[in-house]
């Protein structure tokens, strides 16, 4: 697959009369008519006074508009996806600090977004779906609201396509401006691979004001000529219908997506034989060792593990198709970016060392929106700086061993998080587990975990303890062990570490 400029050149790519957007229940949107609703979208917001380098916030259900509003937007303005369960006060802070141009919500929705927009005077651009295919819309302008934008027309390989905020948990988020380019060396990495081909059909459940399911579902599967069928989240039981009906050949999710559909499973057995995936996919936080051998003895196919963030426009590196190697615990090979490890002085460290990944390429953001103290601290010597701390082995691949702001510190000692999660997850009765510091007396911080069991399964803090302590050492025995019915989880479905302490009331 070569290189591409643009995200018009992307969507170029299918046959005409192909399939590029699906929904269940909907005719499928065809790469020609994909390009027709571009060309339309563009000369609405152009007509409008909206273009290039204008922040158009969209605020929309998860399902094909969603999908089809970033793709065609982006062609010519700024993207701005925005979580739709954001409260009142979310929206204030978001669409103040993206000075969104425009806001564009679903007609006849109910959204706090609305609110704020009209007391800010920000236009609210109506989209009215087209109920001839998934995706297809039709976007409505206030009445008046003409103009001539200061850079019409479509976007080039420089120019800003989409913004999107860091998860801002320990500080204020961060904007991460992407361009063009970075979204599209992106979605060539990611198709690249993964092997995908028009004939390829990716099943997407994850949120799309992220760029997990923007990116790795939807802008990877047009990349590549083939089709993504969206669906409104998920649900556990309706994907198995969906599977049935829509017979993708992979999907995508986080961890805790994985482990709900794992659940299910047993009773979709024949529905599973009878399907054809080829591969599933899991990213954006670590998938426990035990749940990817209990996701390919379910489904029947490879498990491939990748490592994202949003300032890498998301794929940095992922587990390779068999027959390559590949291995439970580790996040696979650079999969477009160059990866290395590096000191806390700067200096790129040898294979087997641990220390900071850092990548560098042309998915990379070139920095942070107004914000150099964090450039500053987060660019050096032309790496970026990921946060997270890792190791590569002689052959390239990388295991992570935590986010280094999880690292648990104890007296000294460091303790990767994820290396007890993996451990209490071998565990029979052990359906989910988290593993987070808590405020110590003696030591600063120590080891506490939160725990879901299989249902039925009883719980005792002491036999899990006795559990991890036969294949951990002491230290890294969790001091504290508390049972949920349910692991804390952010709005993209990442299990939330920092803060979960002082949330649960857990302390020595």
């Amino acid at each position: 697959m070569n290189a591409a400029k643009d995200l018009r050149d992307l969507i170029a790519r299918g046959a005409p009369e192909s399939p590029a957007i699906g929904a269940p229940g909907q005719a499928p949107l065809s790469f020609q008519g994909l390009r027709q609703l571009a060309q339309q979208t563009g000369a609405t917001l152009n007509a409008a006074g909206i273009g290039r380098g204008d922040r158009v916030a969209i605020v929309l259900p998860n399902g094909p508009e969603a999908a089809t509003a970033f793709l065609t937007v982006a062609c010519y303005a700024v993207t701005a996806p925005l979580n739709p369960a954001y409260r009142a006060e979310d929206f204030a802070f978001y669409l103040s600090d993206l000075k969104a141009r425009a806001l564009i919500v679903l007609r006849g929705a109910e959204t706090p977004a609305l609110a704020f927009a009209t007391e800010q005077k920000i236009p609210i651009l109506e989209l009215v779906p087209d109920p001839s295919s998934a995706g297809a819309f039709t976007l409505v302008p206030p009445l008046g609201m003409t103009g001539t934008p200061s850079r019409g027309g479509p976007g080039g390989a420089d120019d800003v396509a989409l913004v999107l905020h860091t998860s801002g948990t320990t500080a204020r988020p961060k904007i991460v401006p992407l361009t063009h380019a970075n979204l599209a060396a992106s979605a060539i990495h990611i198709g690249r691979t993964l092997q995908l081909a028009p004939s390829d059909v990716c099943l997407n459940i994850m949120p799309l004001f992220h760029i997990h399911g923007l990116i790795a579902a939807v802008l990877s599967s047009i990349a590549a000529g083939g089709s993504v069928i969206c669906t409104p989240g998920l649900s556990g039981f309706r994907f198995f219908t969906w599977l049935k009906d829509v017979r993708p050949t992979w999907y995508t999710a986080v961890p805790t997506m994985h482990q709900a559909l794992l659940d299910l499973a047993p009773r979709f057995k024949a529905v599973i034989a009878a399907g054809r995936l080829r591969f599933i996919r899991s990213s954006s936080a670590s998938l426990p060792p035990a749940a990817m051998t209990a996701l390919e003895e379910a489904f029947g196919v490879p498990v491939i593990e990748a490592y994202g963030m949003t300032e890498a426009a998301h794929q940095m590196a992922s587990s390779p198709l068999p027959p390559a190697r590949r291995f439970a615990g580790s996040v696979g090979i650079a999969a477009g970016p160059e990866i290395a490890i590096m000191d806390a002085d700067g200096a790129l460290l040898p294979t087997g060392a641990t220390g900071e990944v850092v990548i560098r390429g042309p998915n990379v953001t070139l920095g942070y929106e107004n914000n150099p103290a964090a450039n500053a601290s987060s660019f050096q010597h032309g790496w970026f700086r990921t946060g997270d701390e890792g190791v590569l082995d002689a052959d390239g691949y990388l295991r992570l061993t935590g986010r280094l702001k999880e690292i648990i510190n104890r007296a000294g000692e460091k303790i990767s998080p994820i290396e007890v999660d993996n451990v209490l997850m071998d565990h029979p009765s052990v359906r989910q587990a988290i593993t987070f510091a808590m405020p110590s007396r003696t030591f600063g911080e120590d080891v506490a975990a939160a725990v879901v069991l299989h249902e039925g399964a009883q719980g005792d803090a002491e036999i899990l303890r006795a559990f991890a302590a036969s294949r951990l050492a002491a230290f890294k025995v969790p001091r504290k062990i508390v049972f949920l019915e349910e692991i804390p989880k952010g709005p993209t479905g990442k299990p939330q570490r920092i803060g979960l302490a002082e949330r649960l009331g857990v302390k020595d």
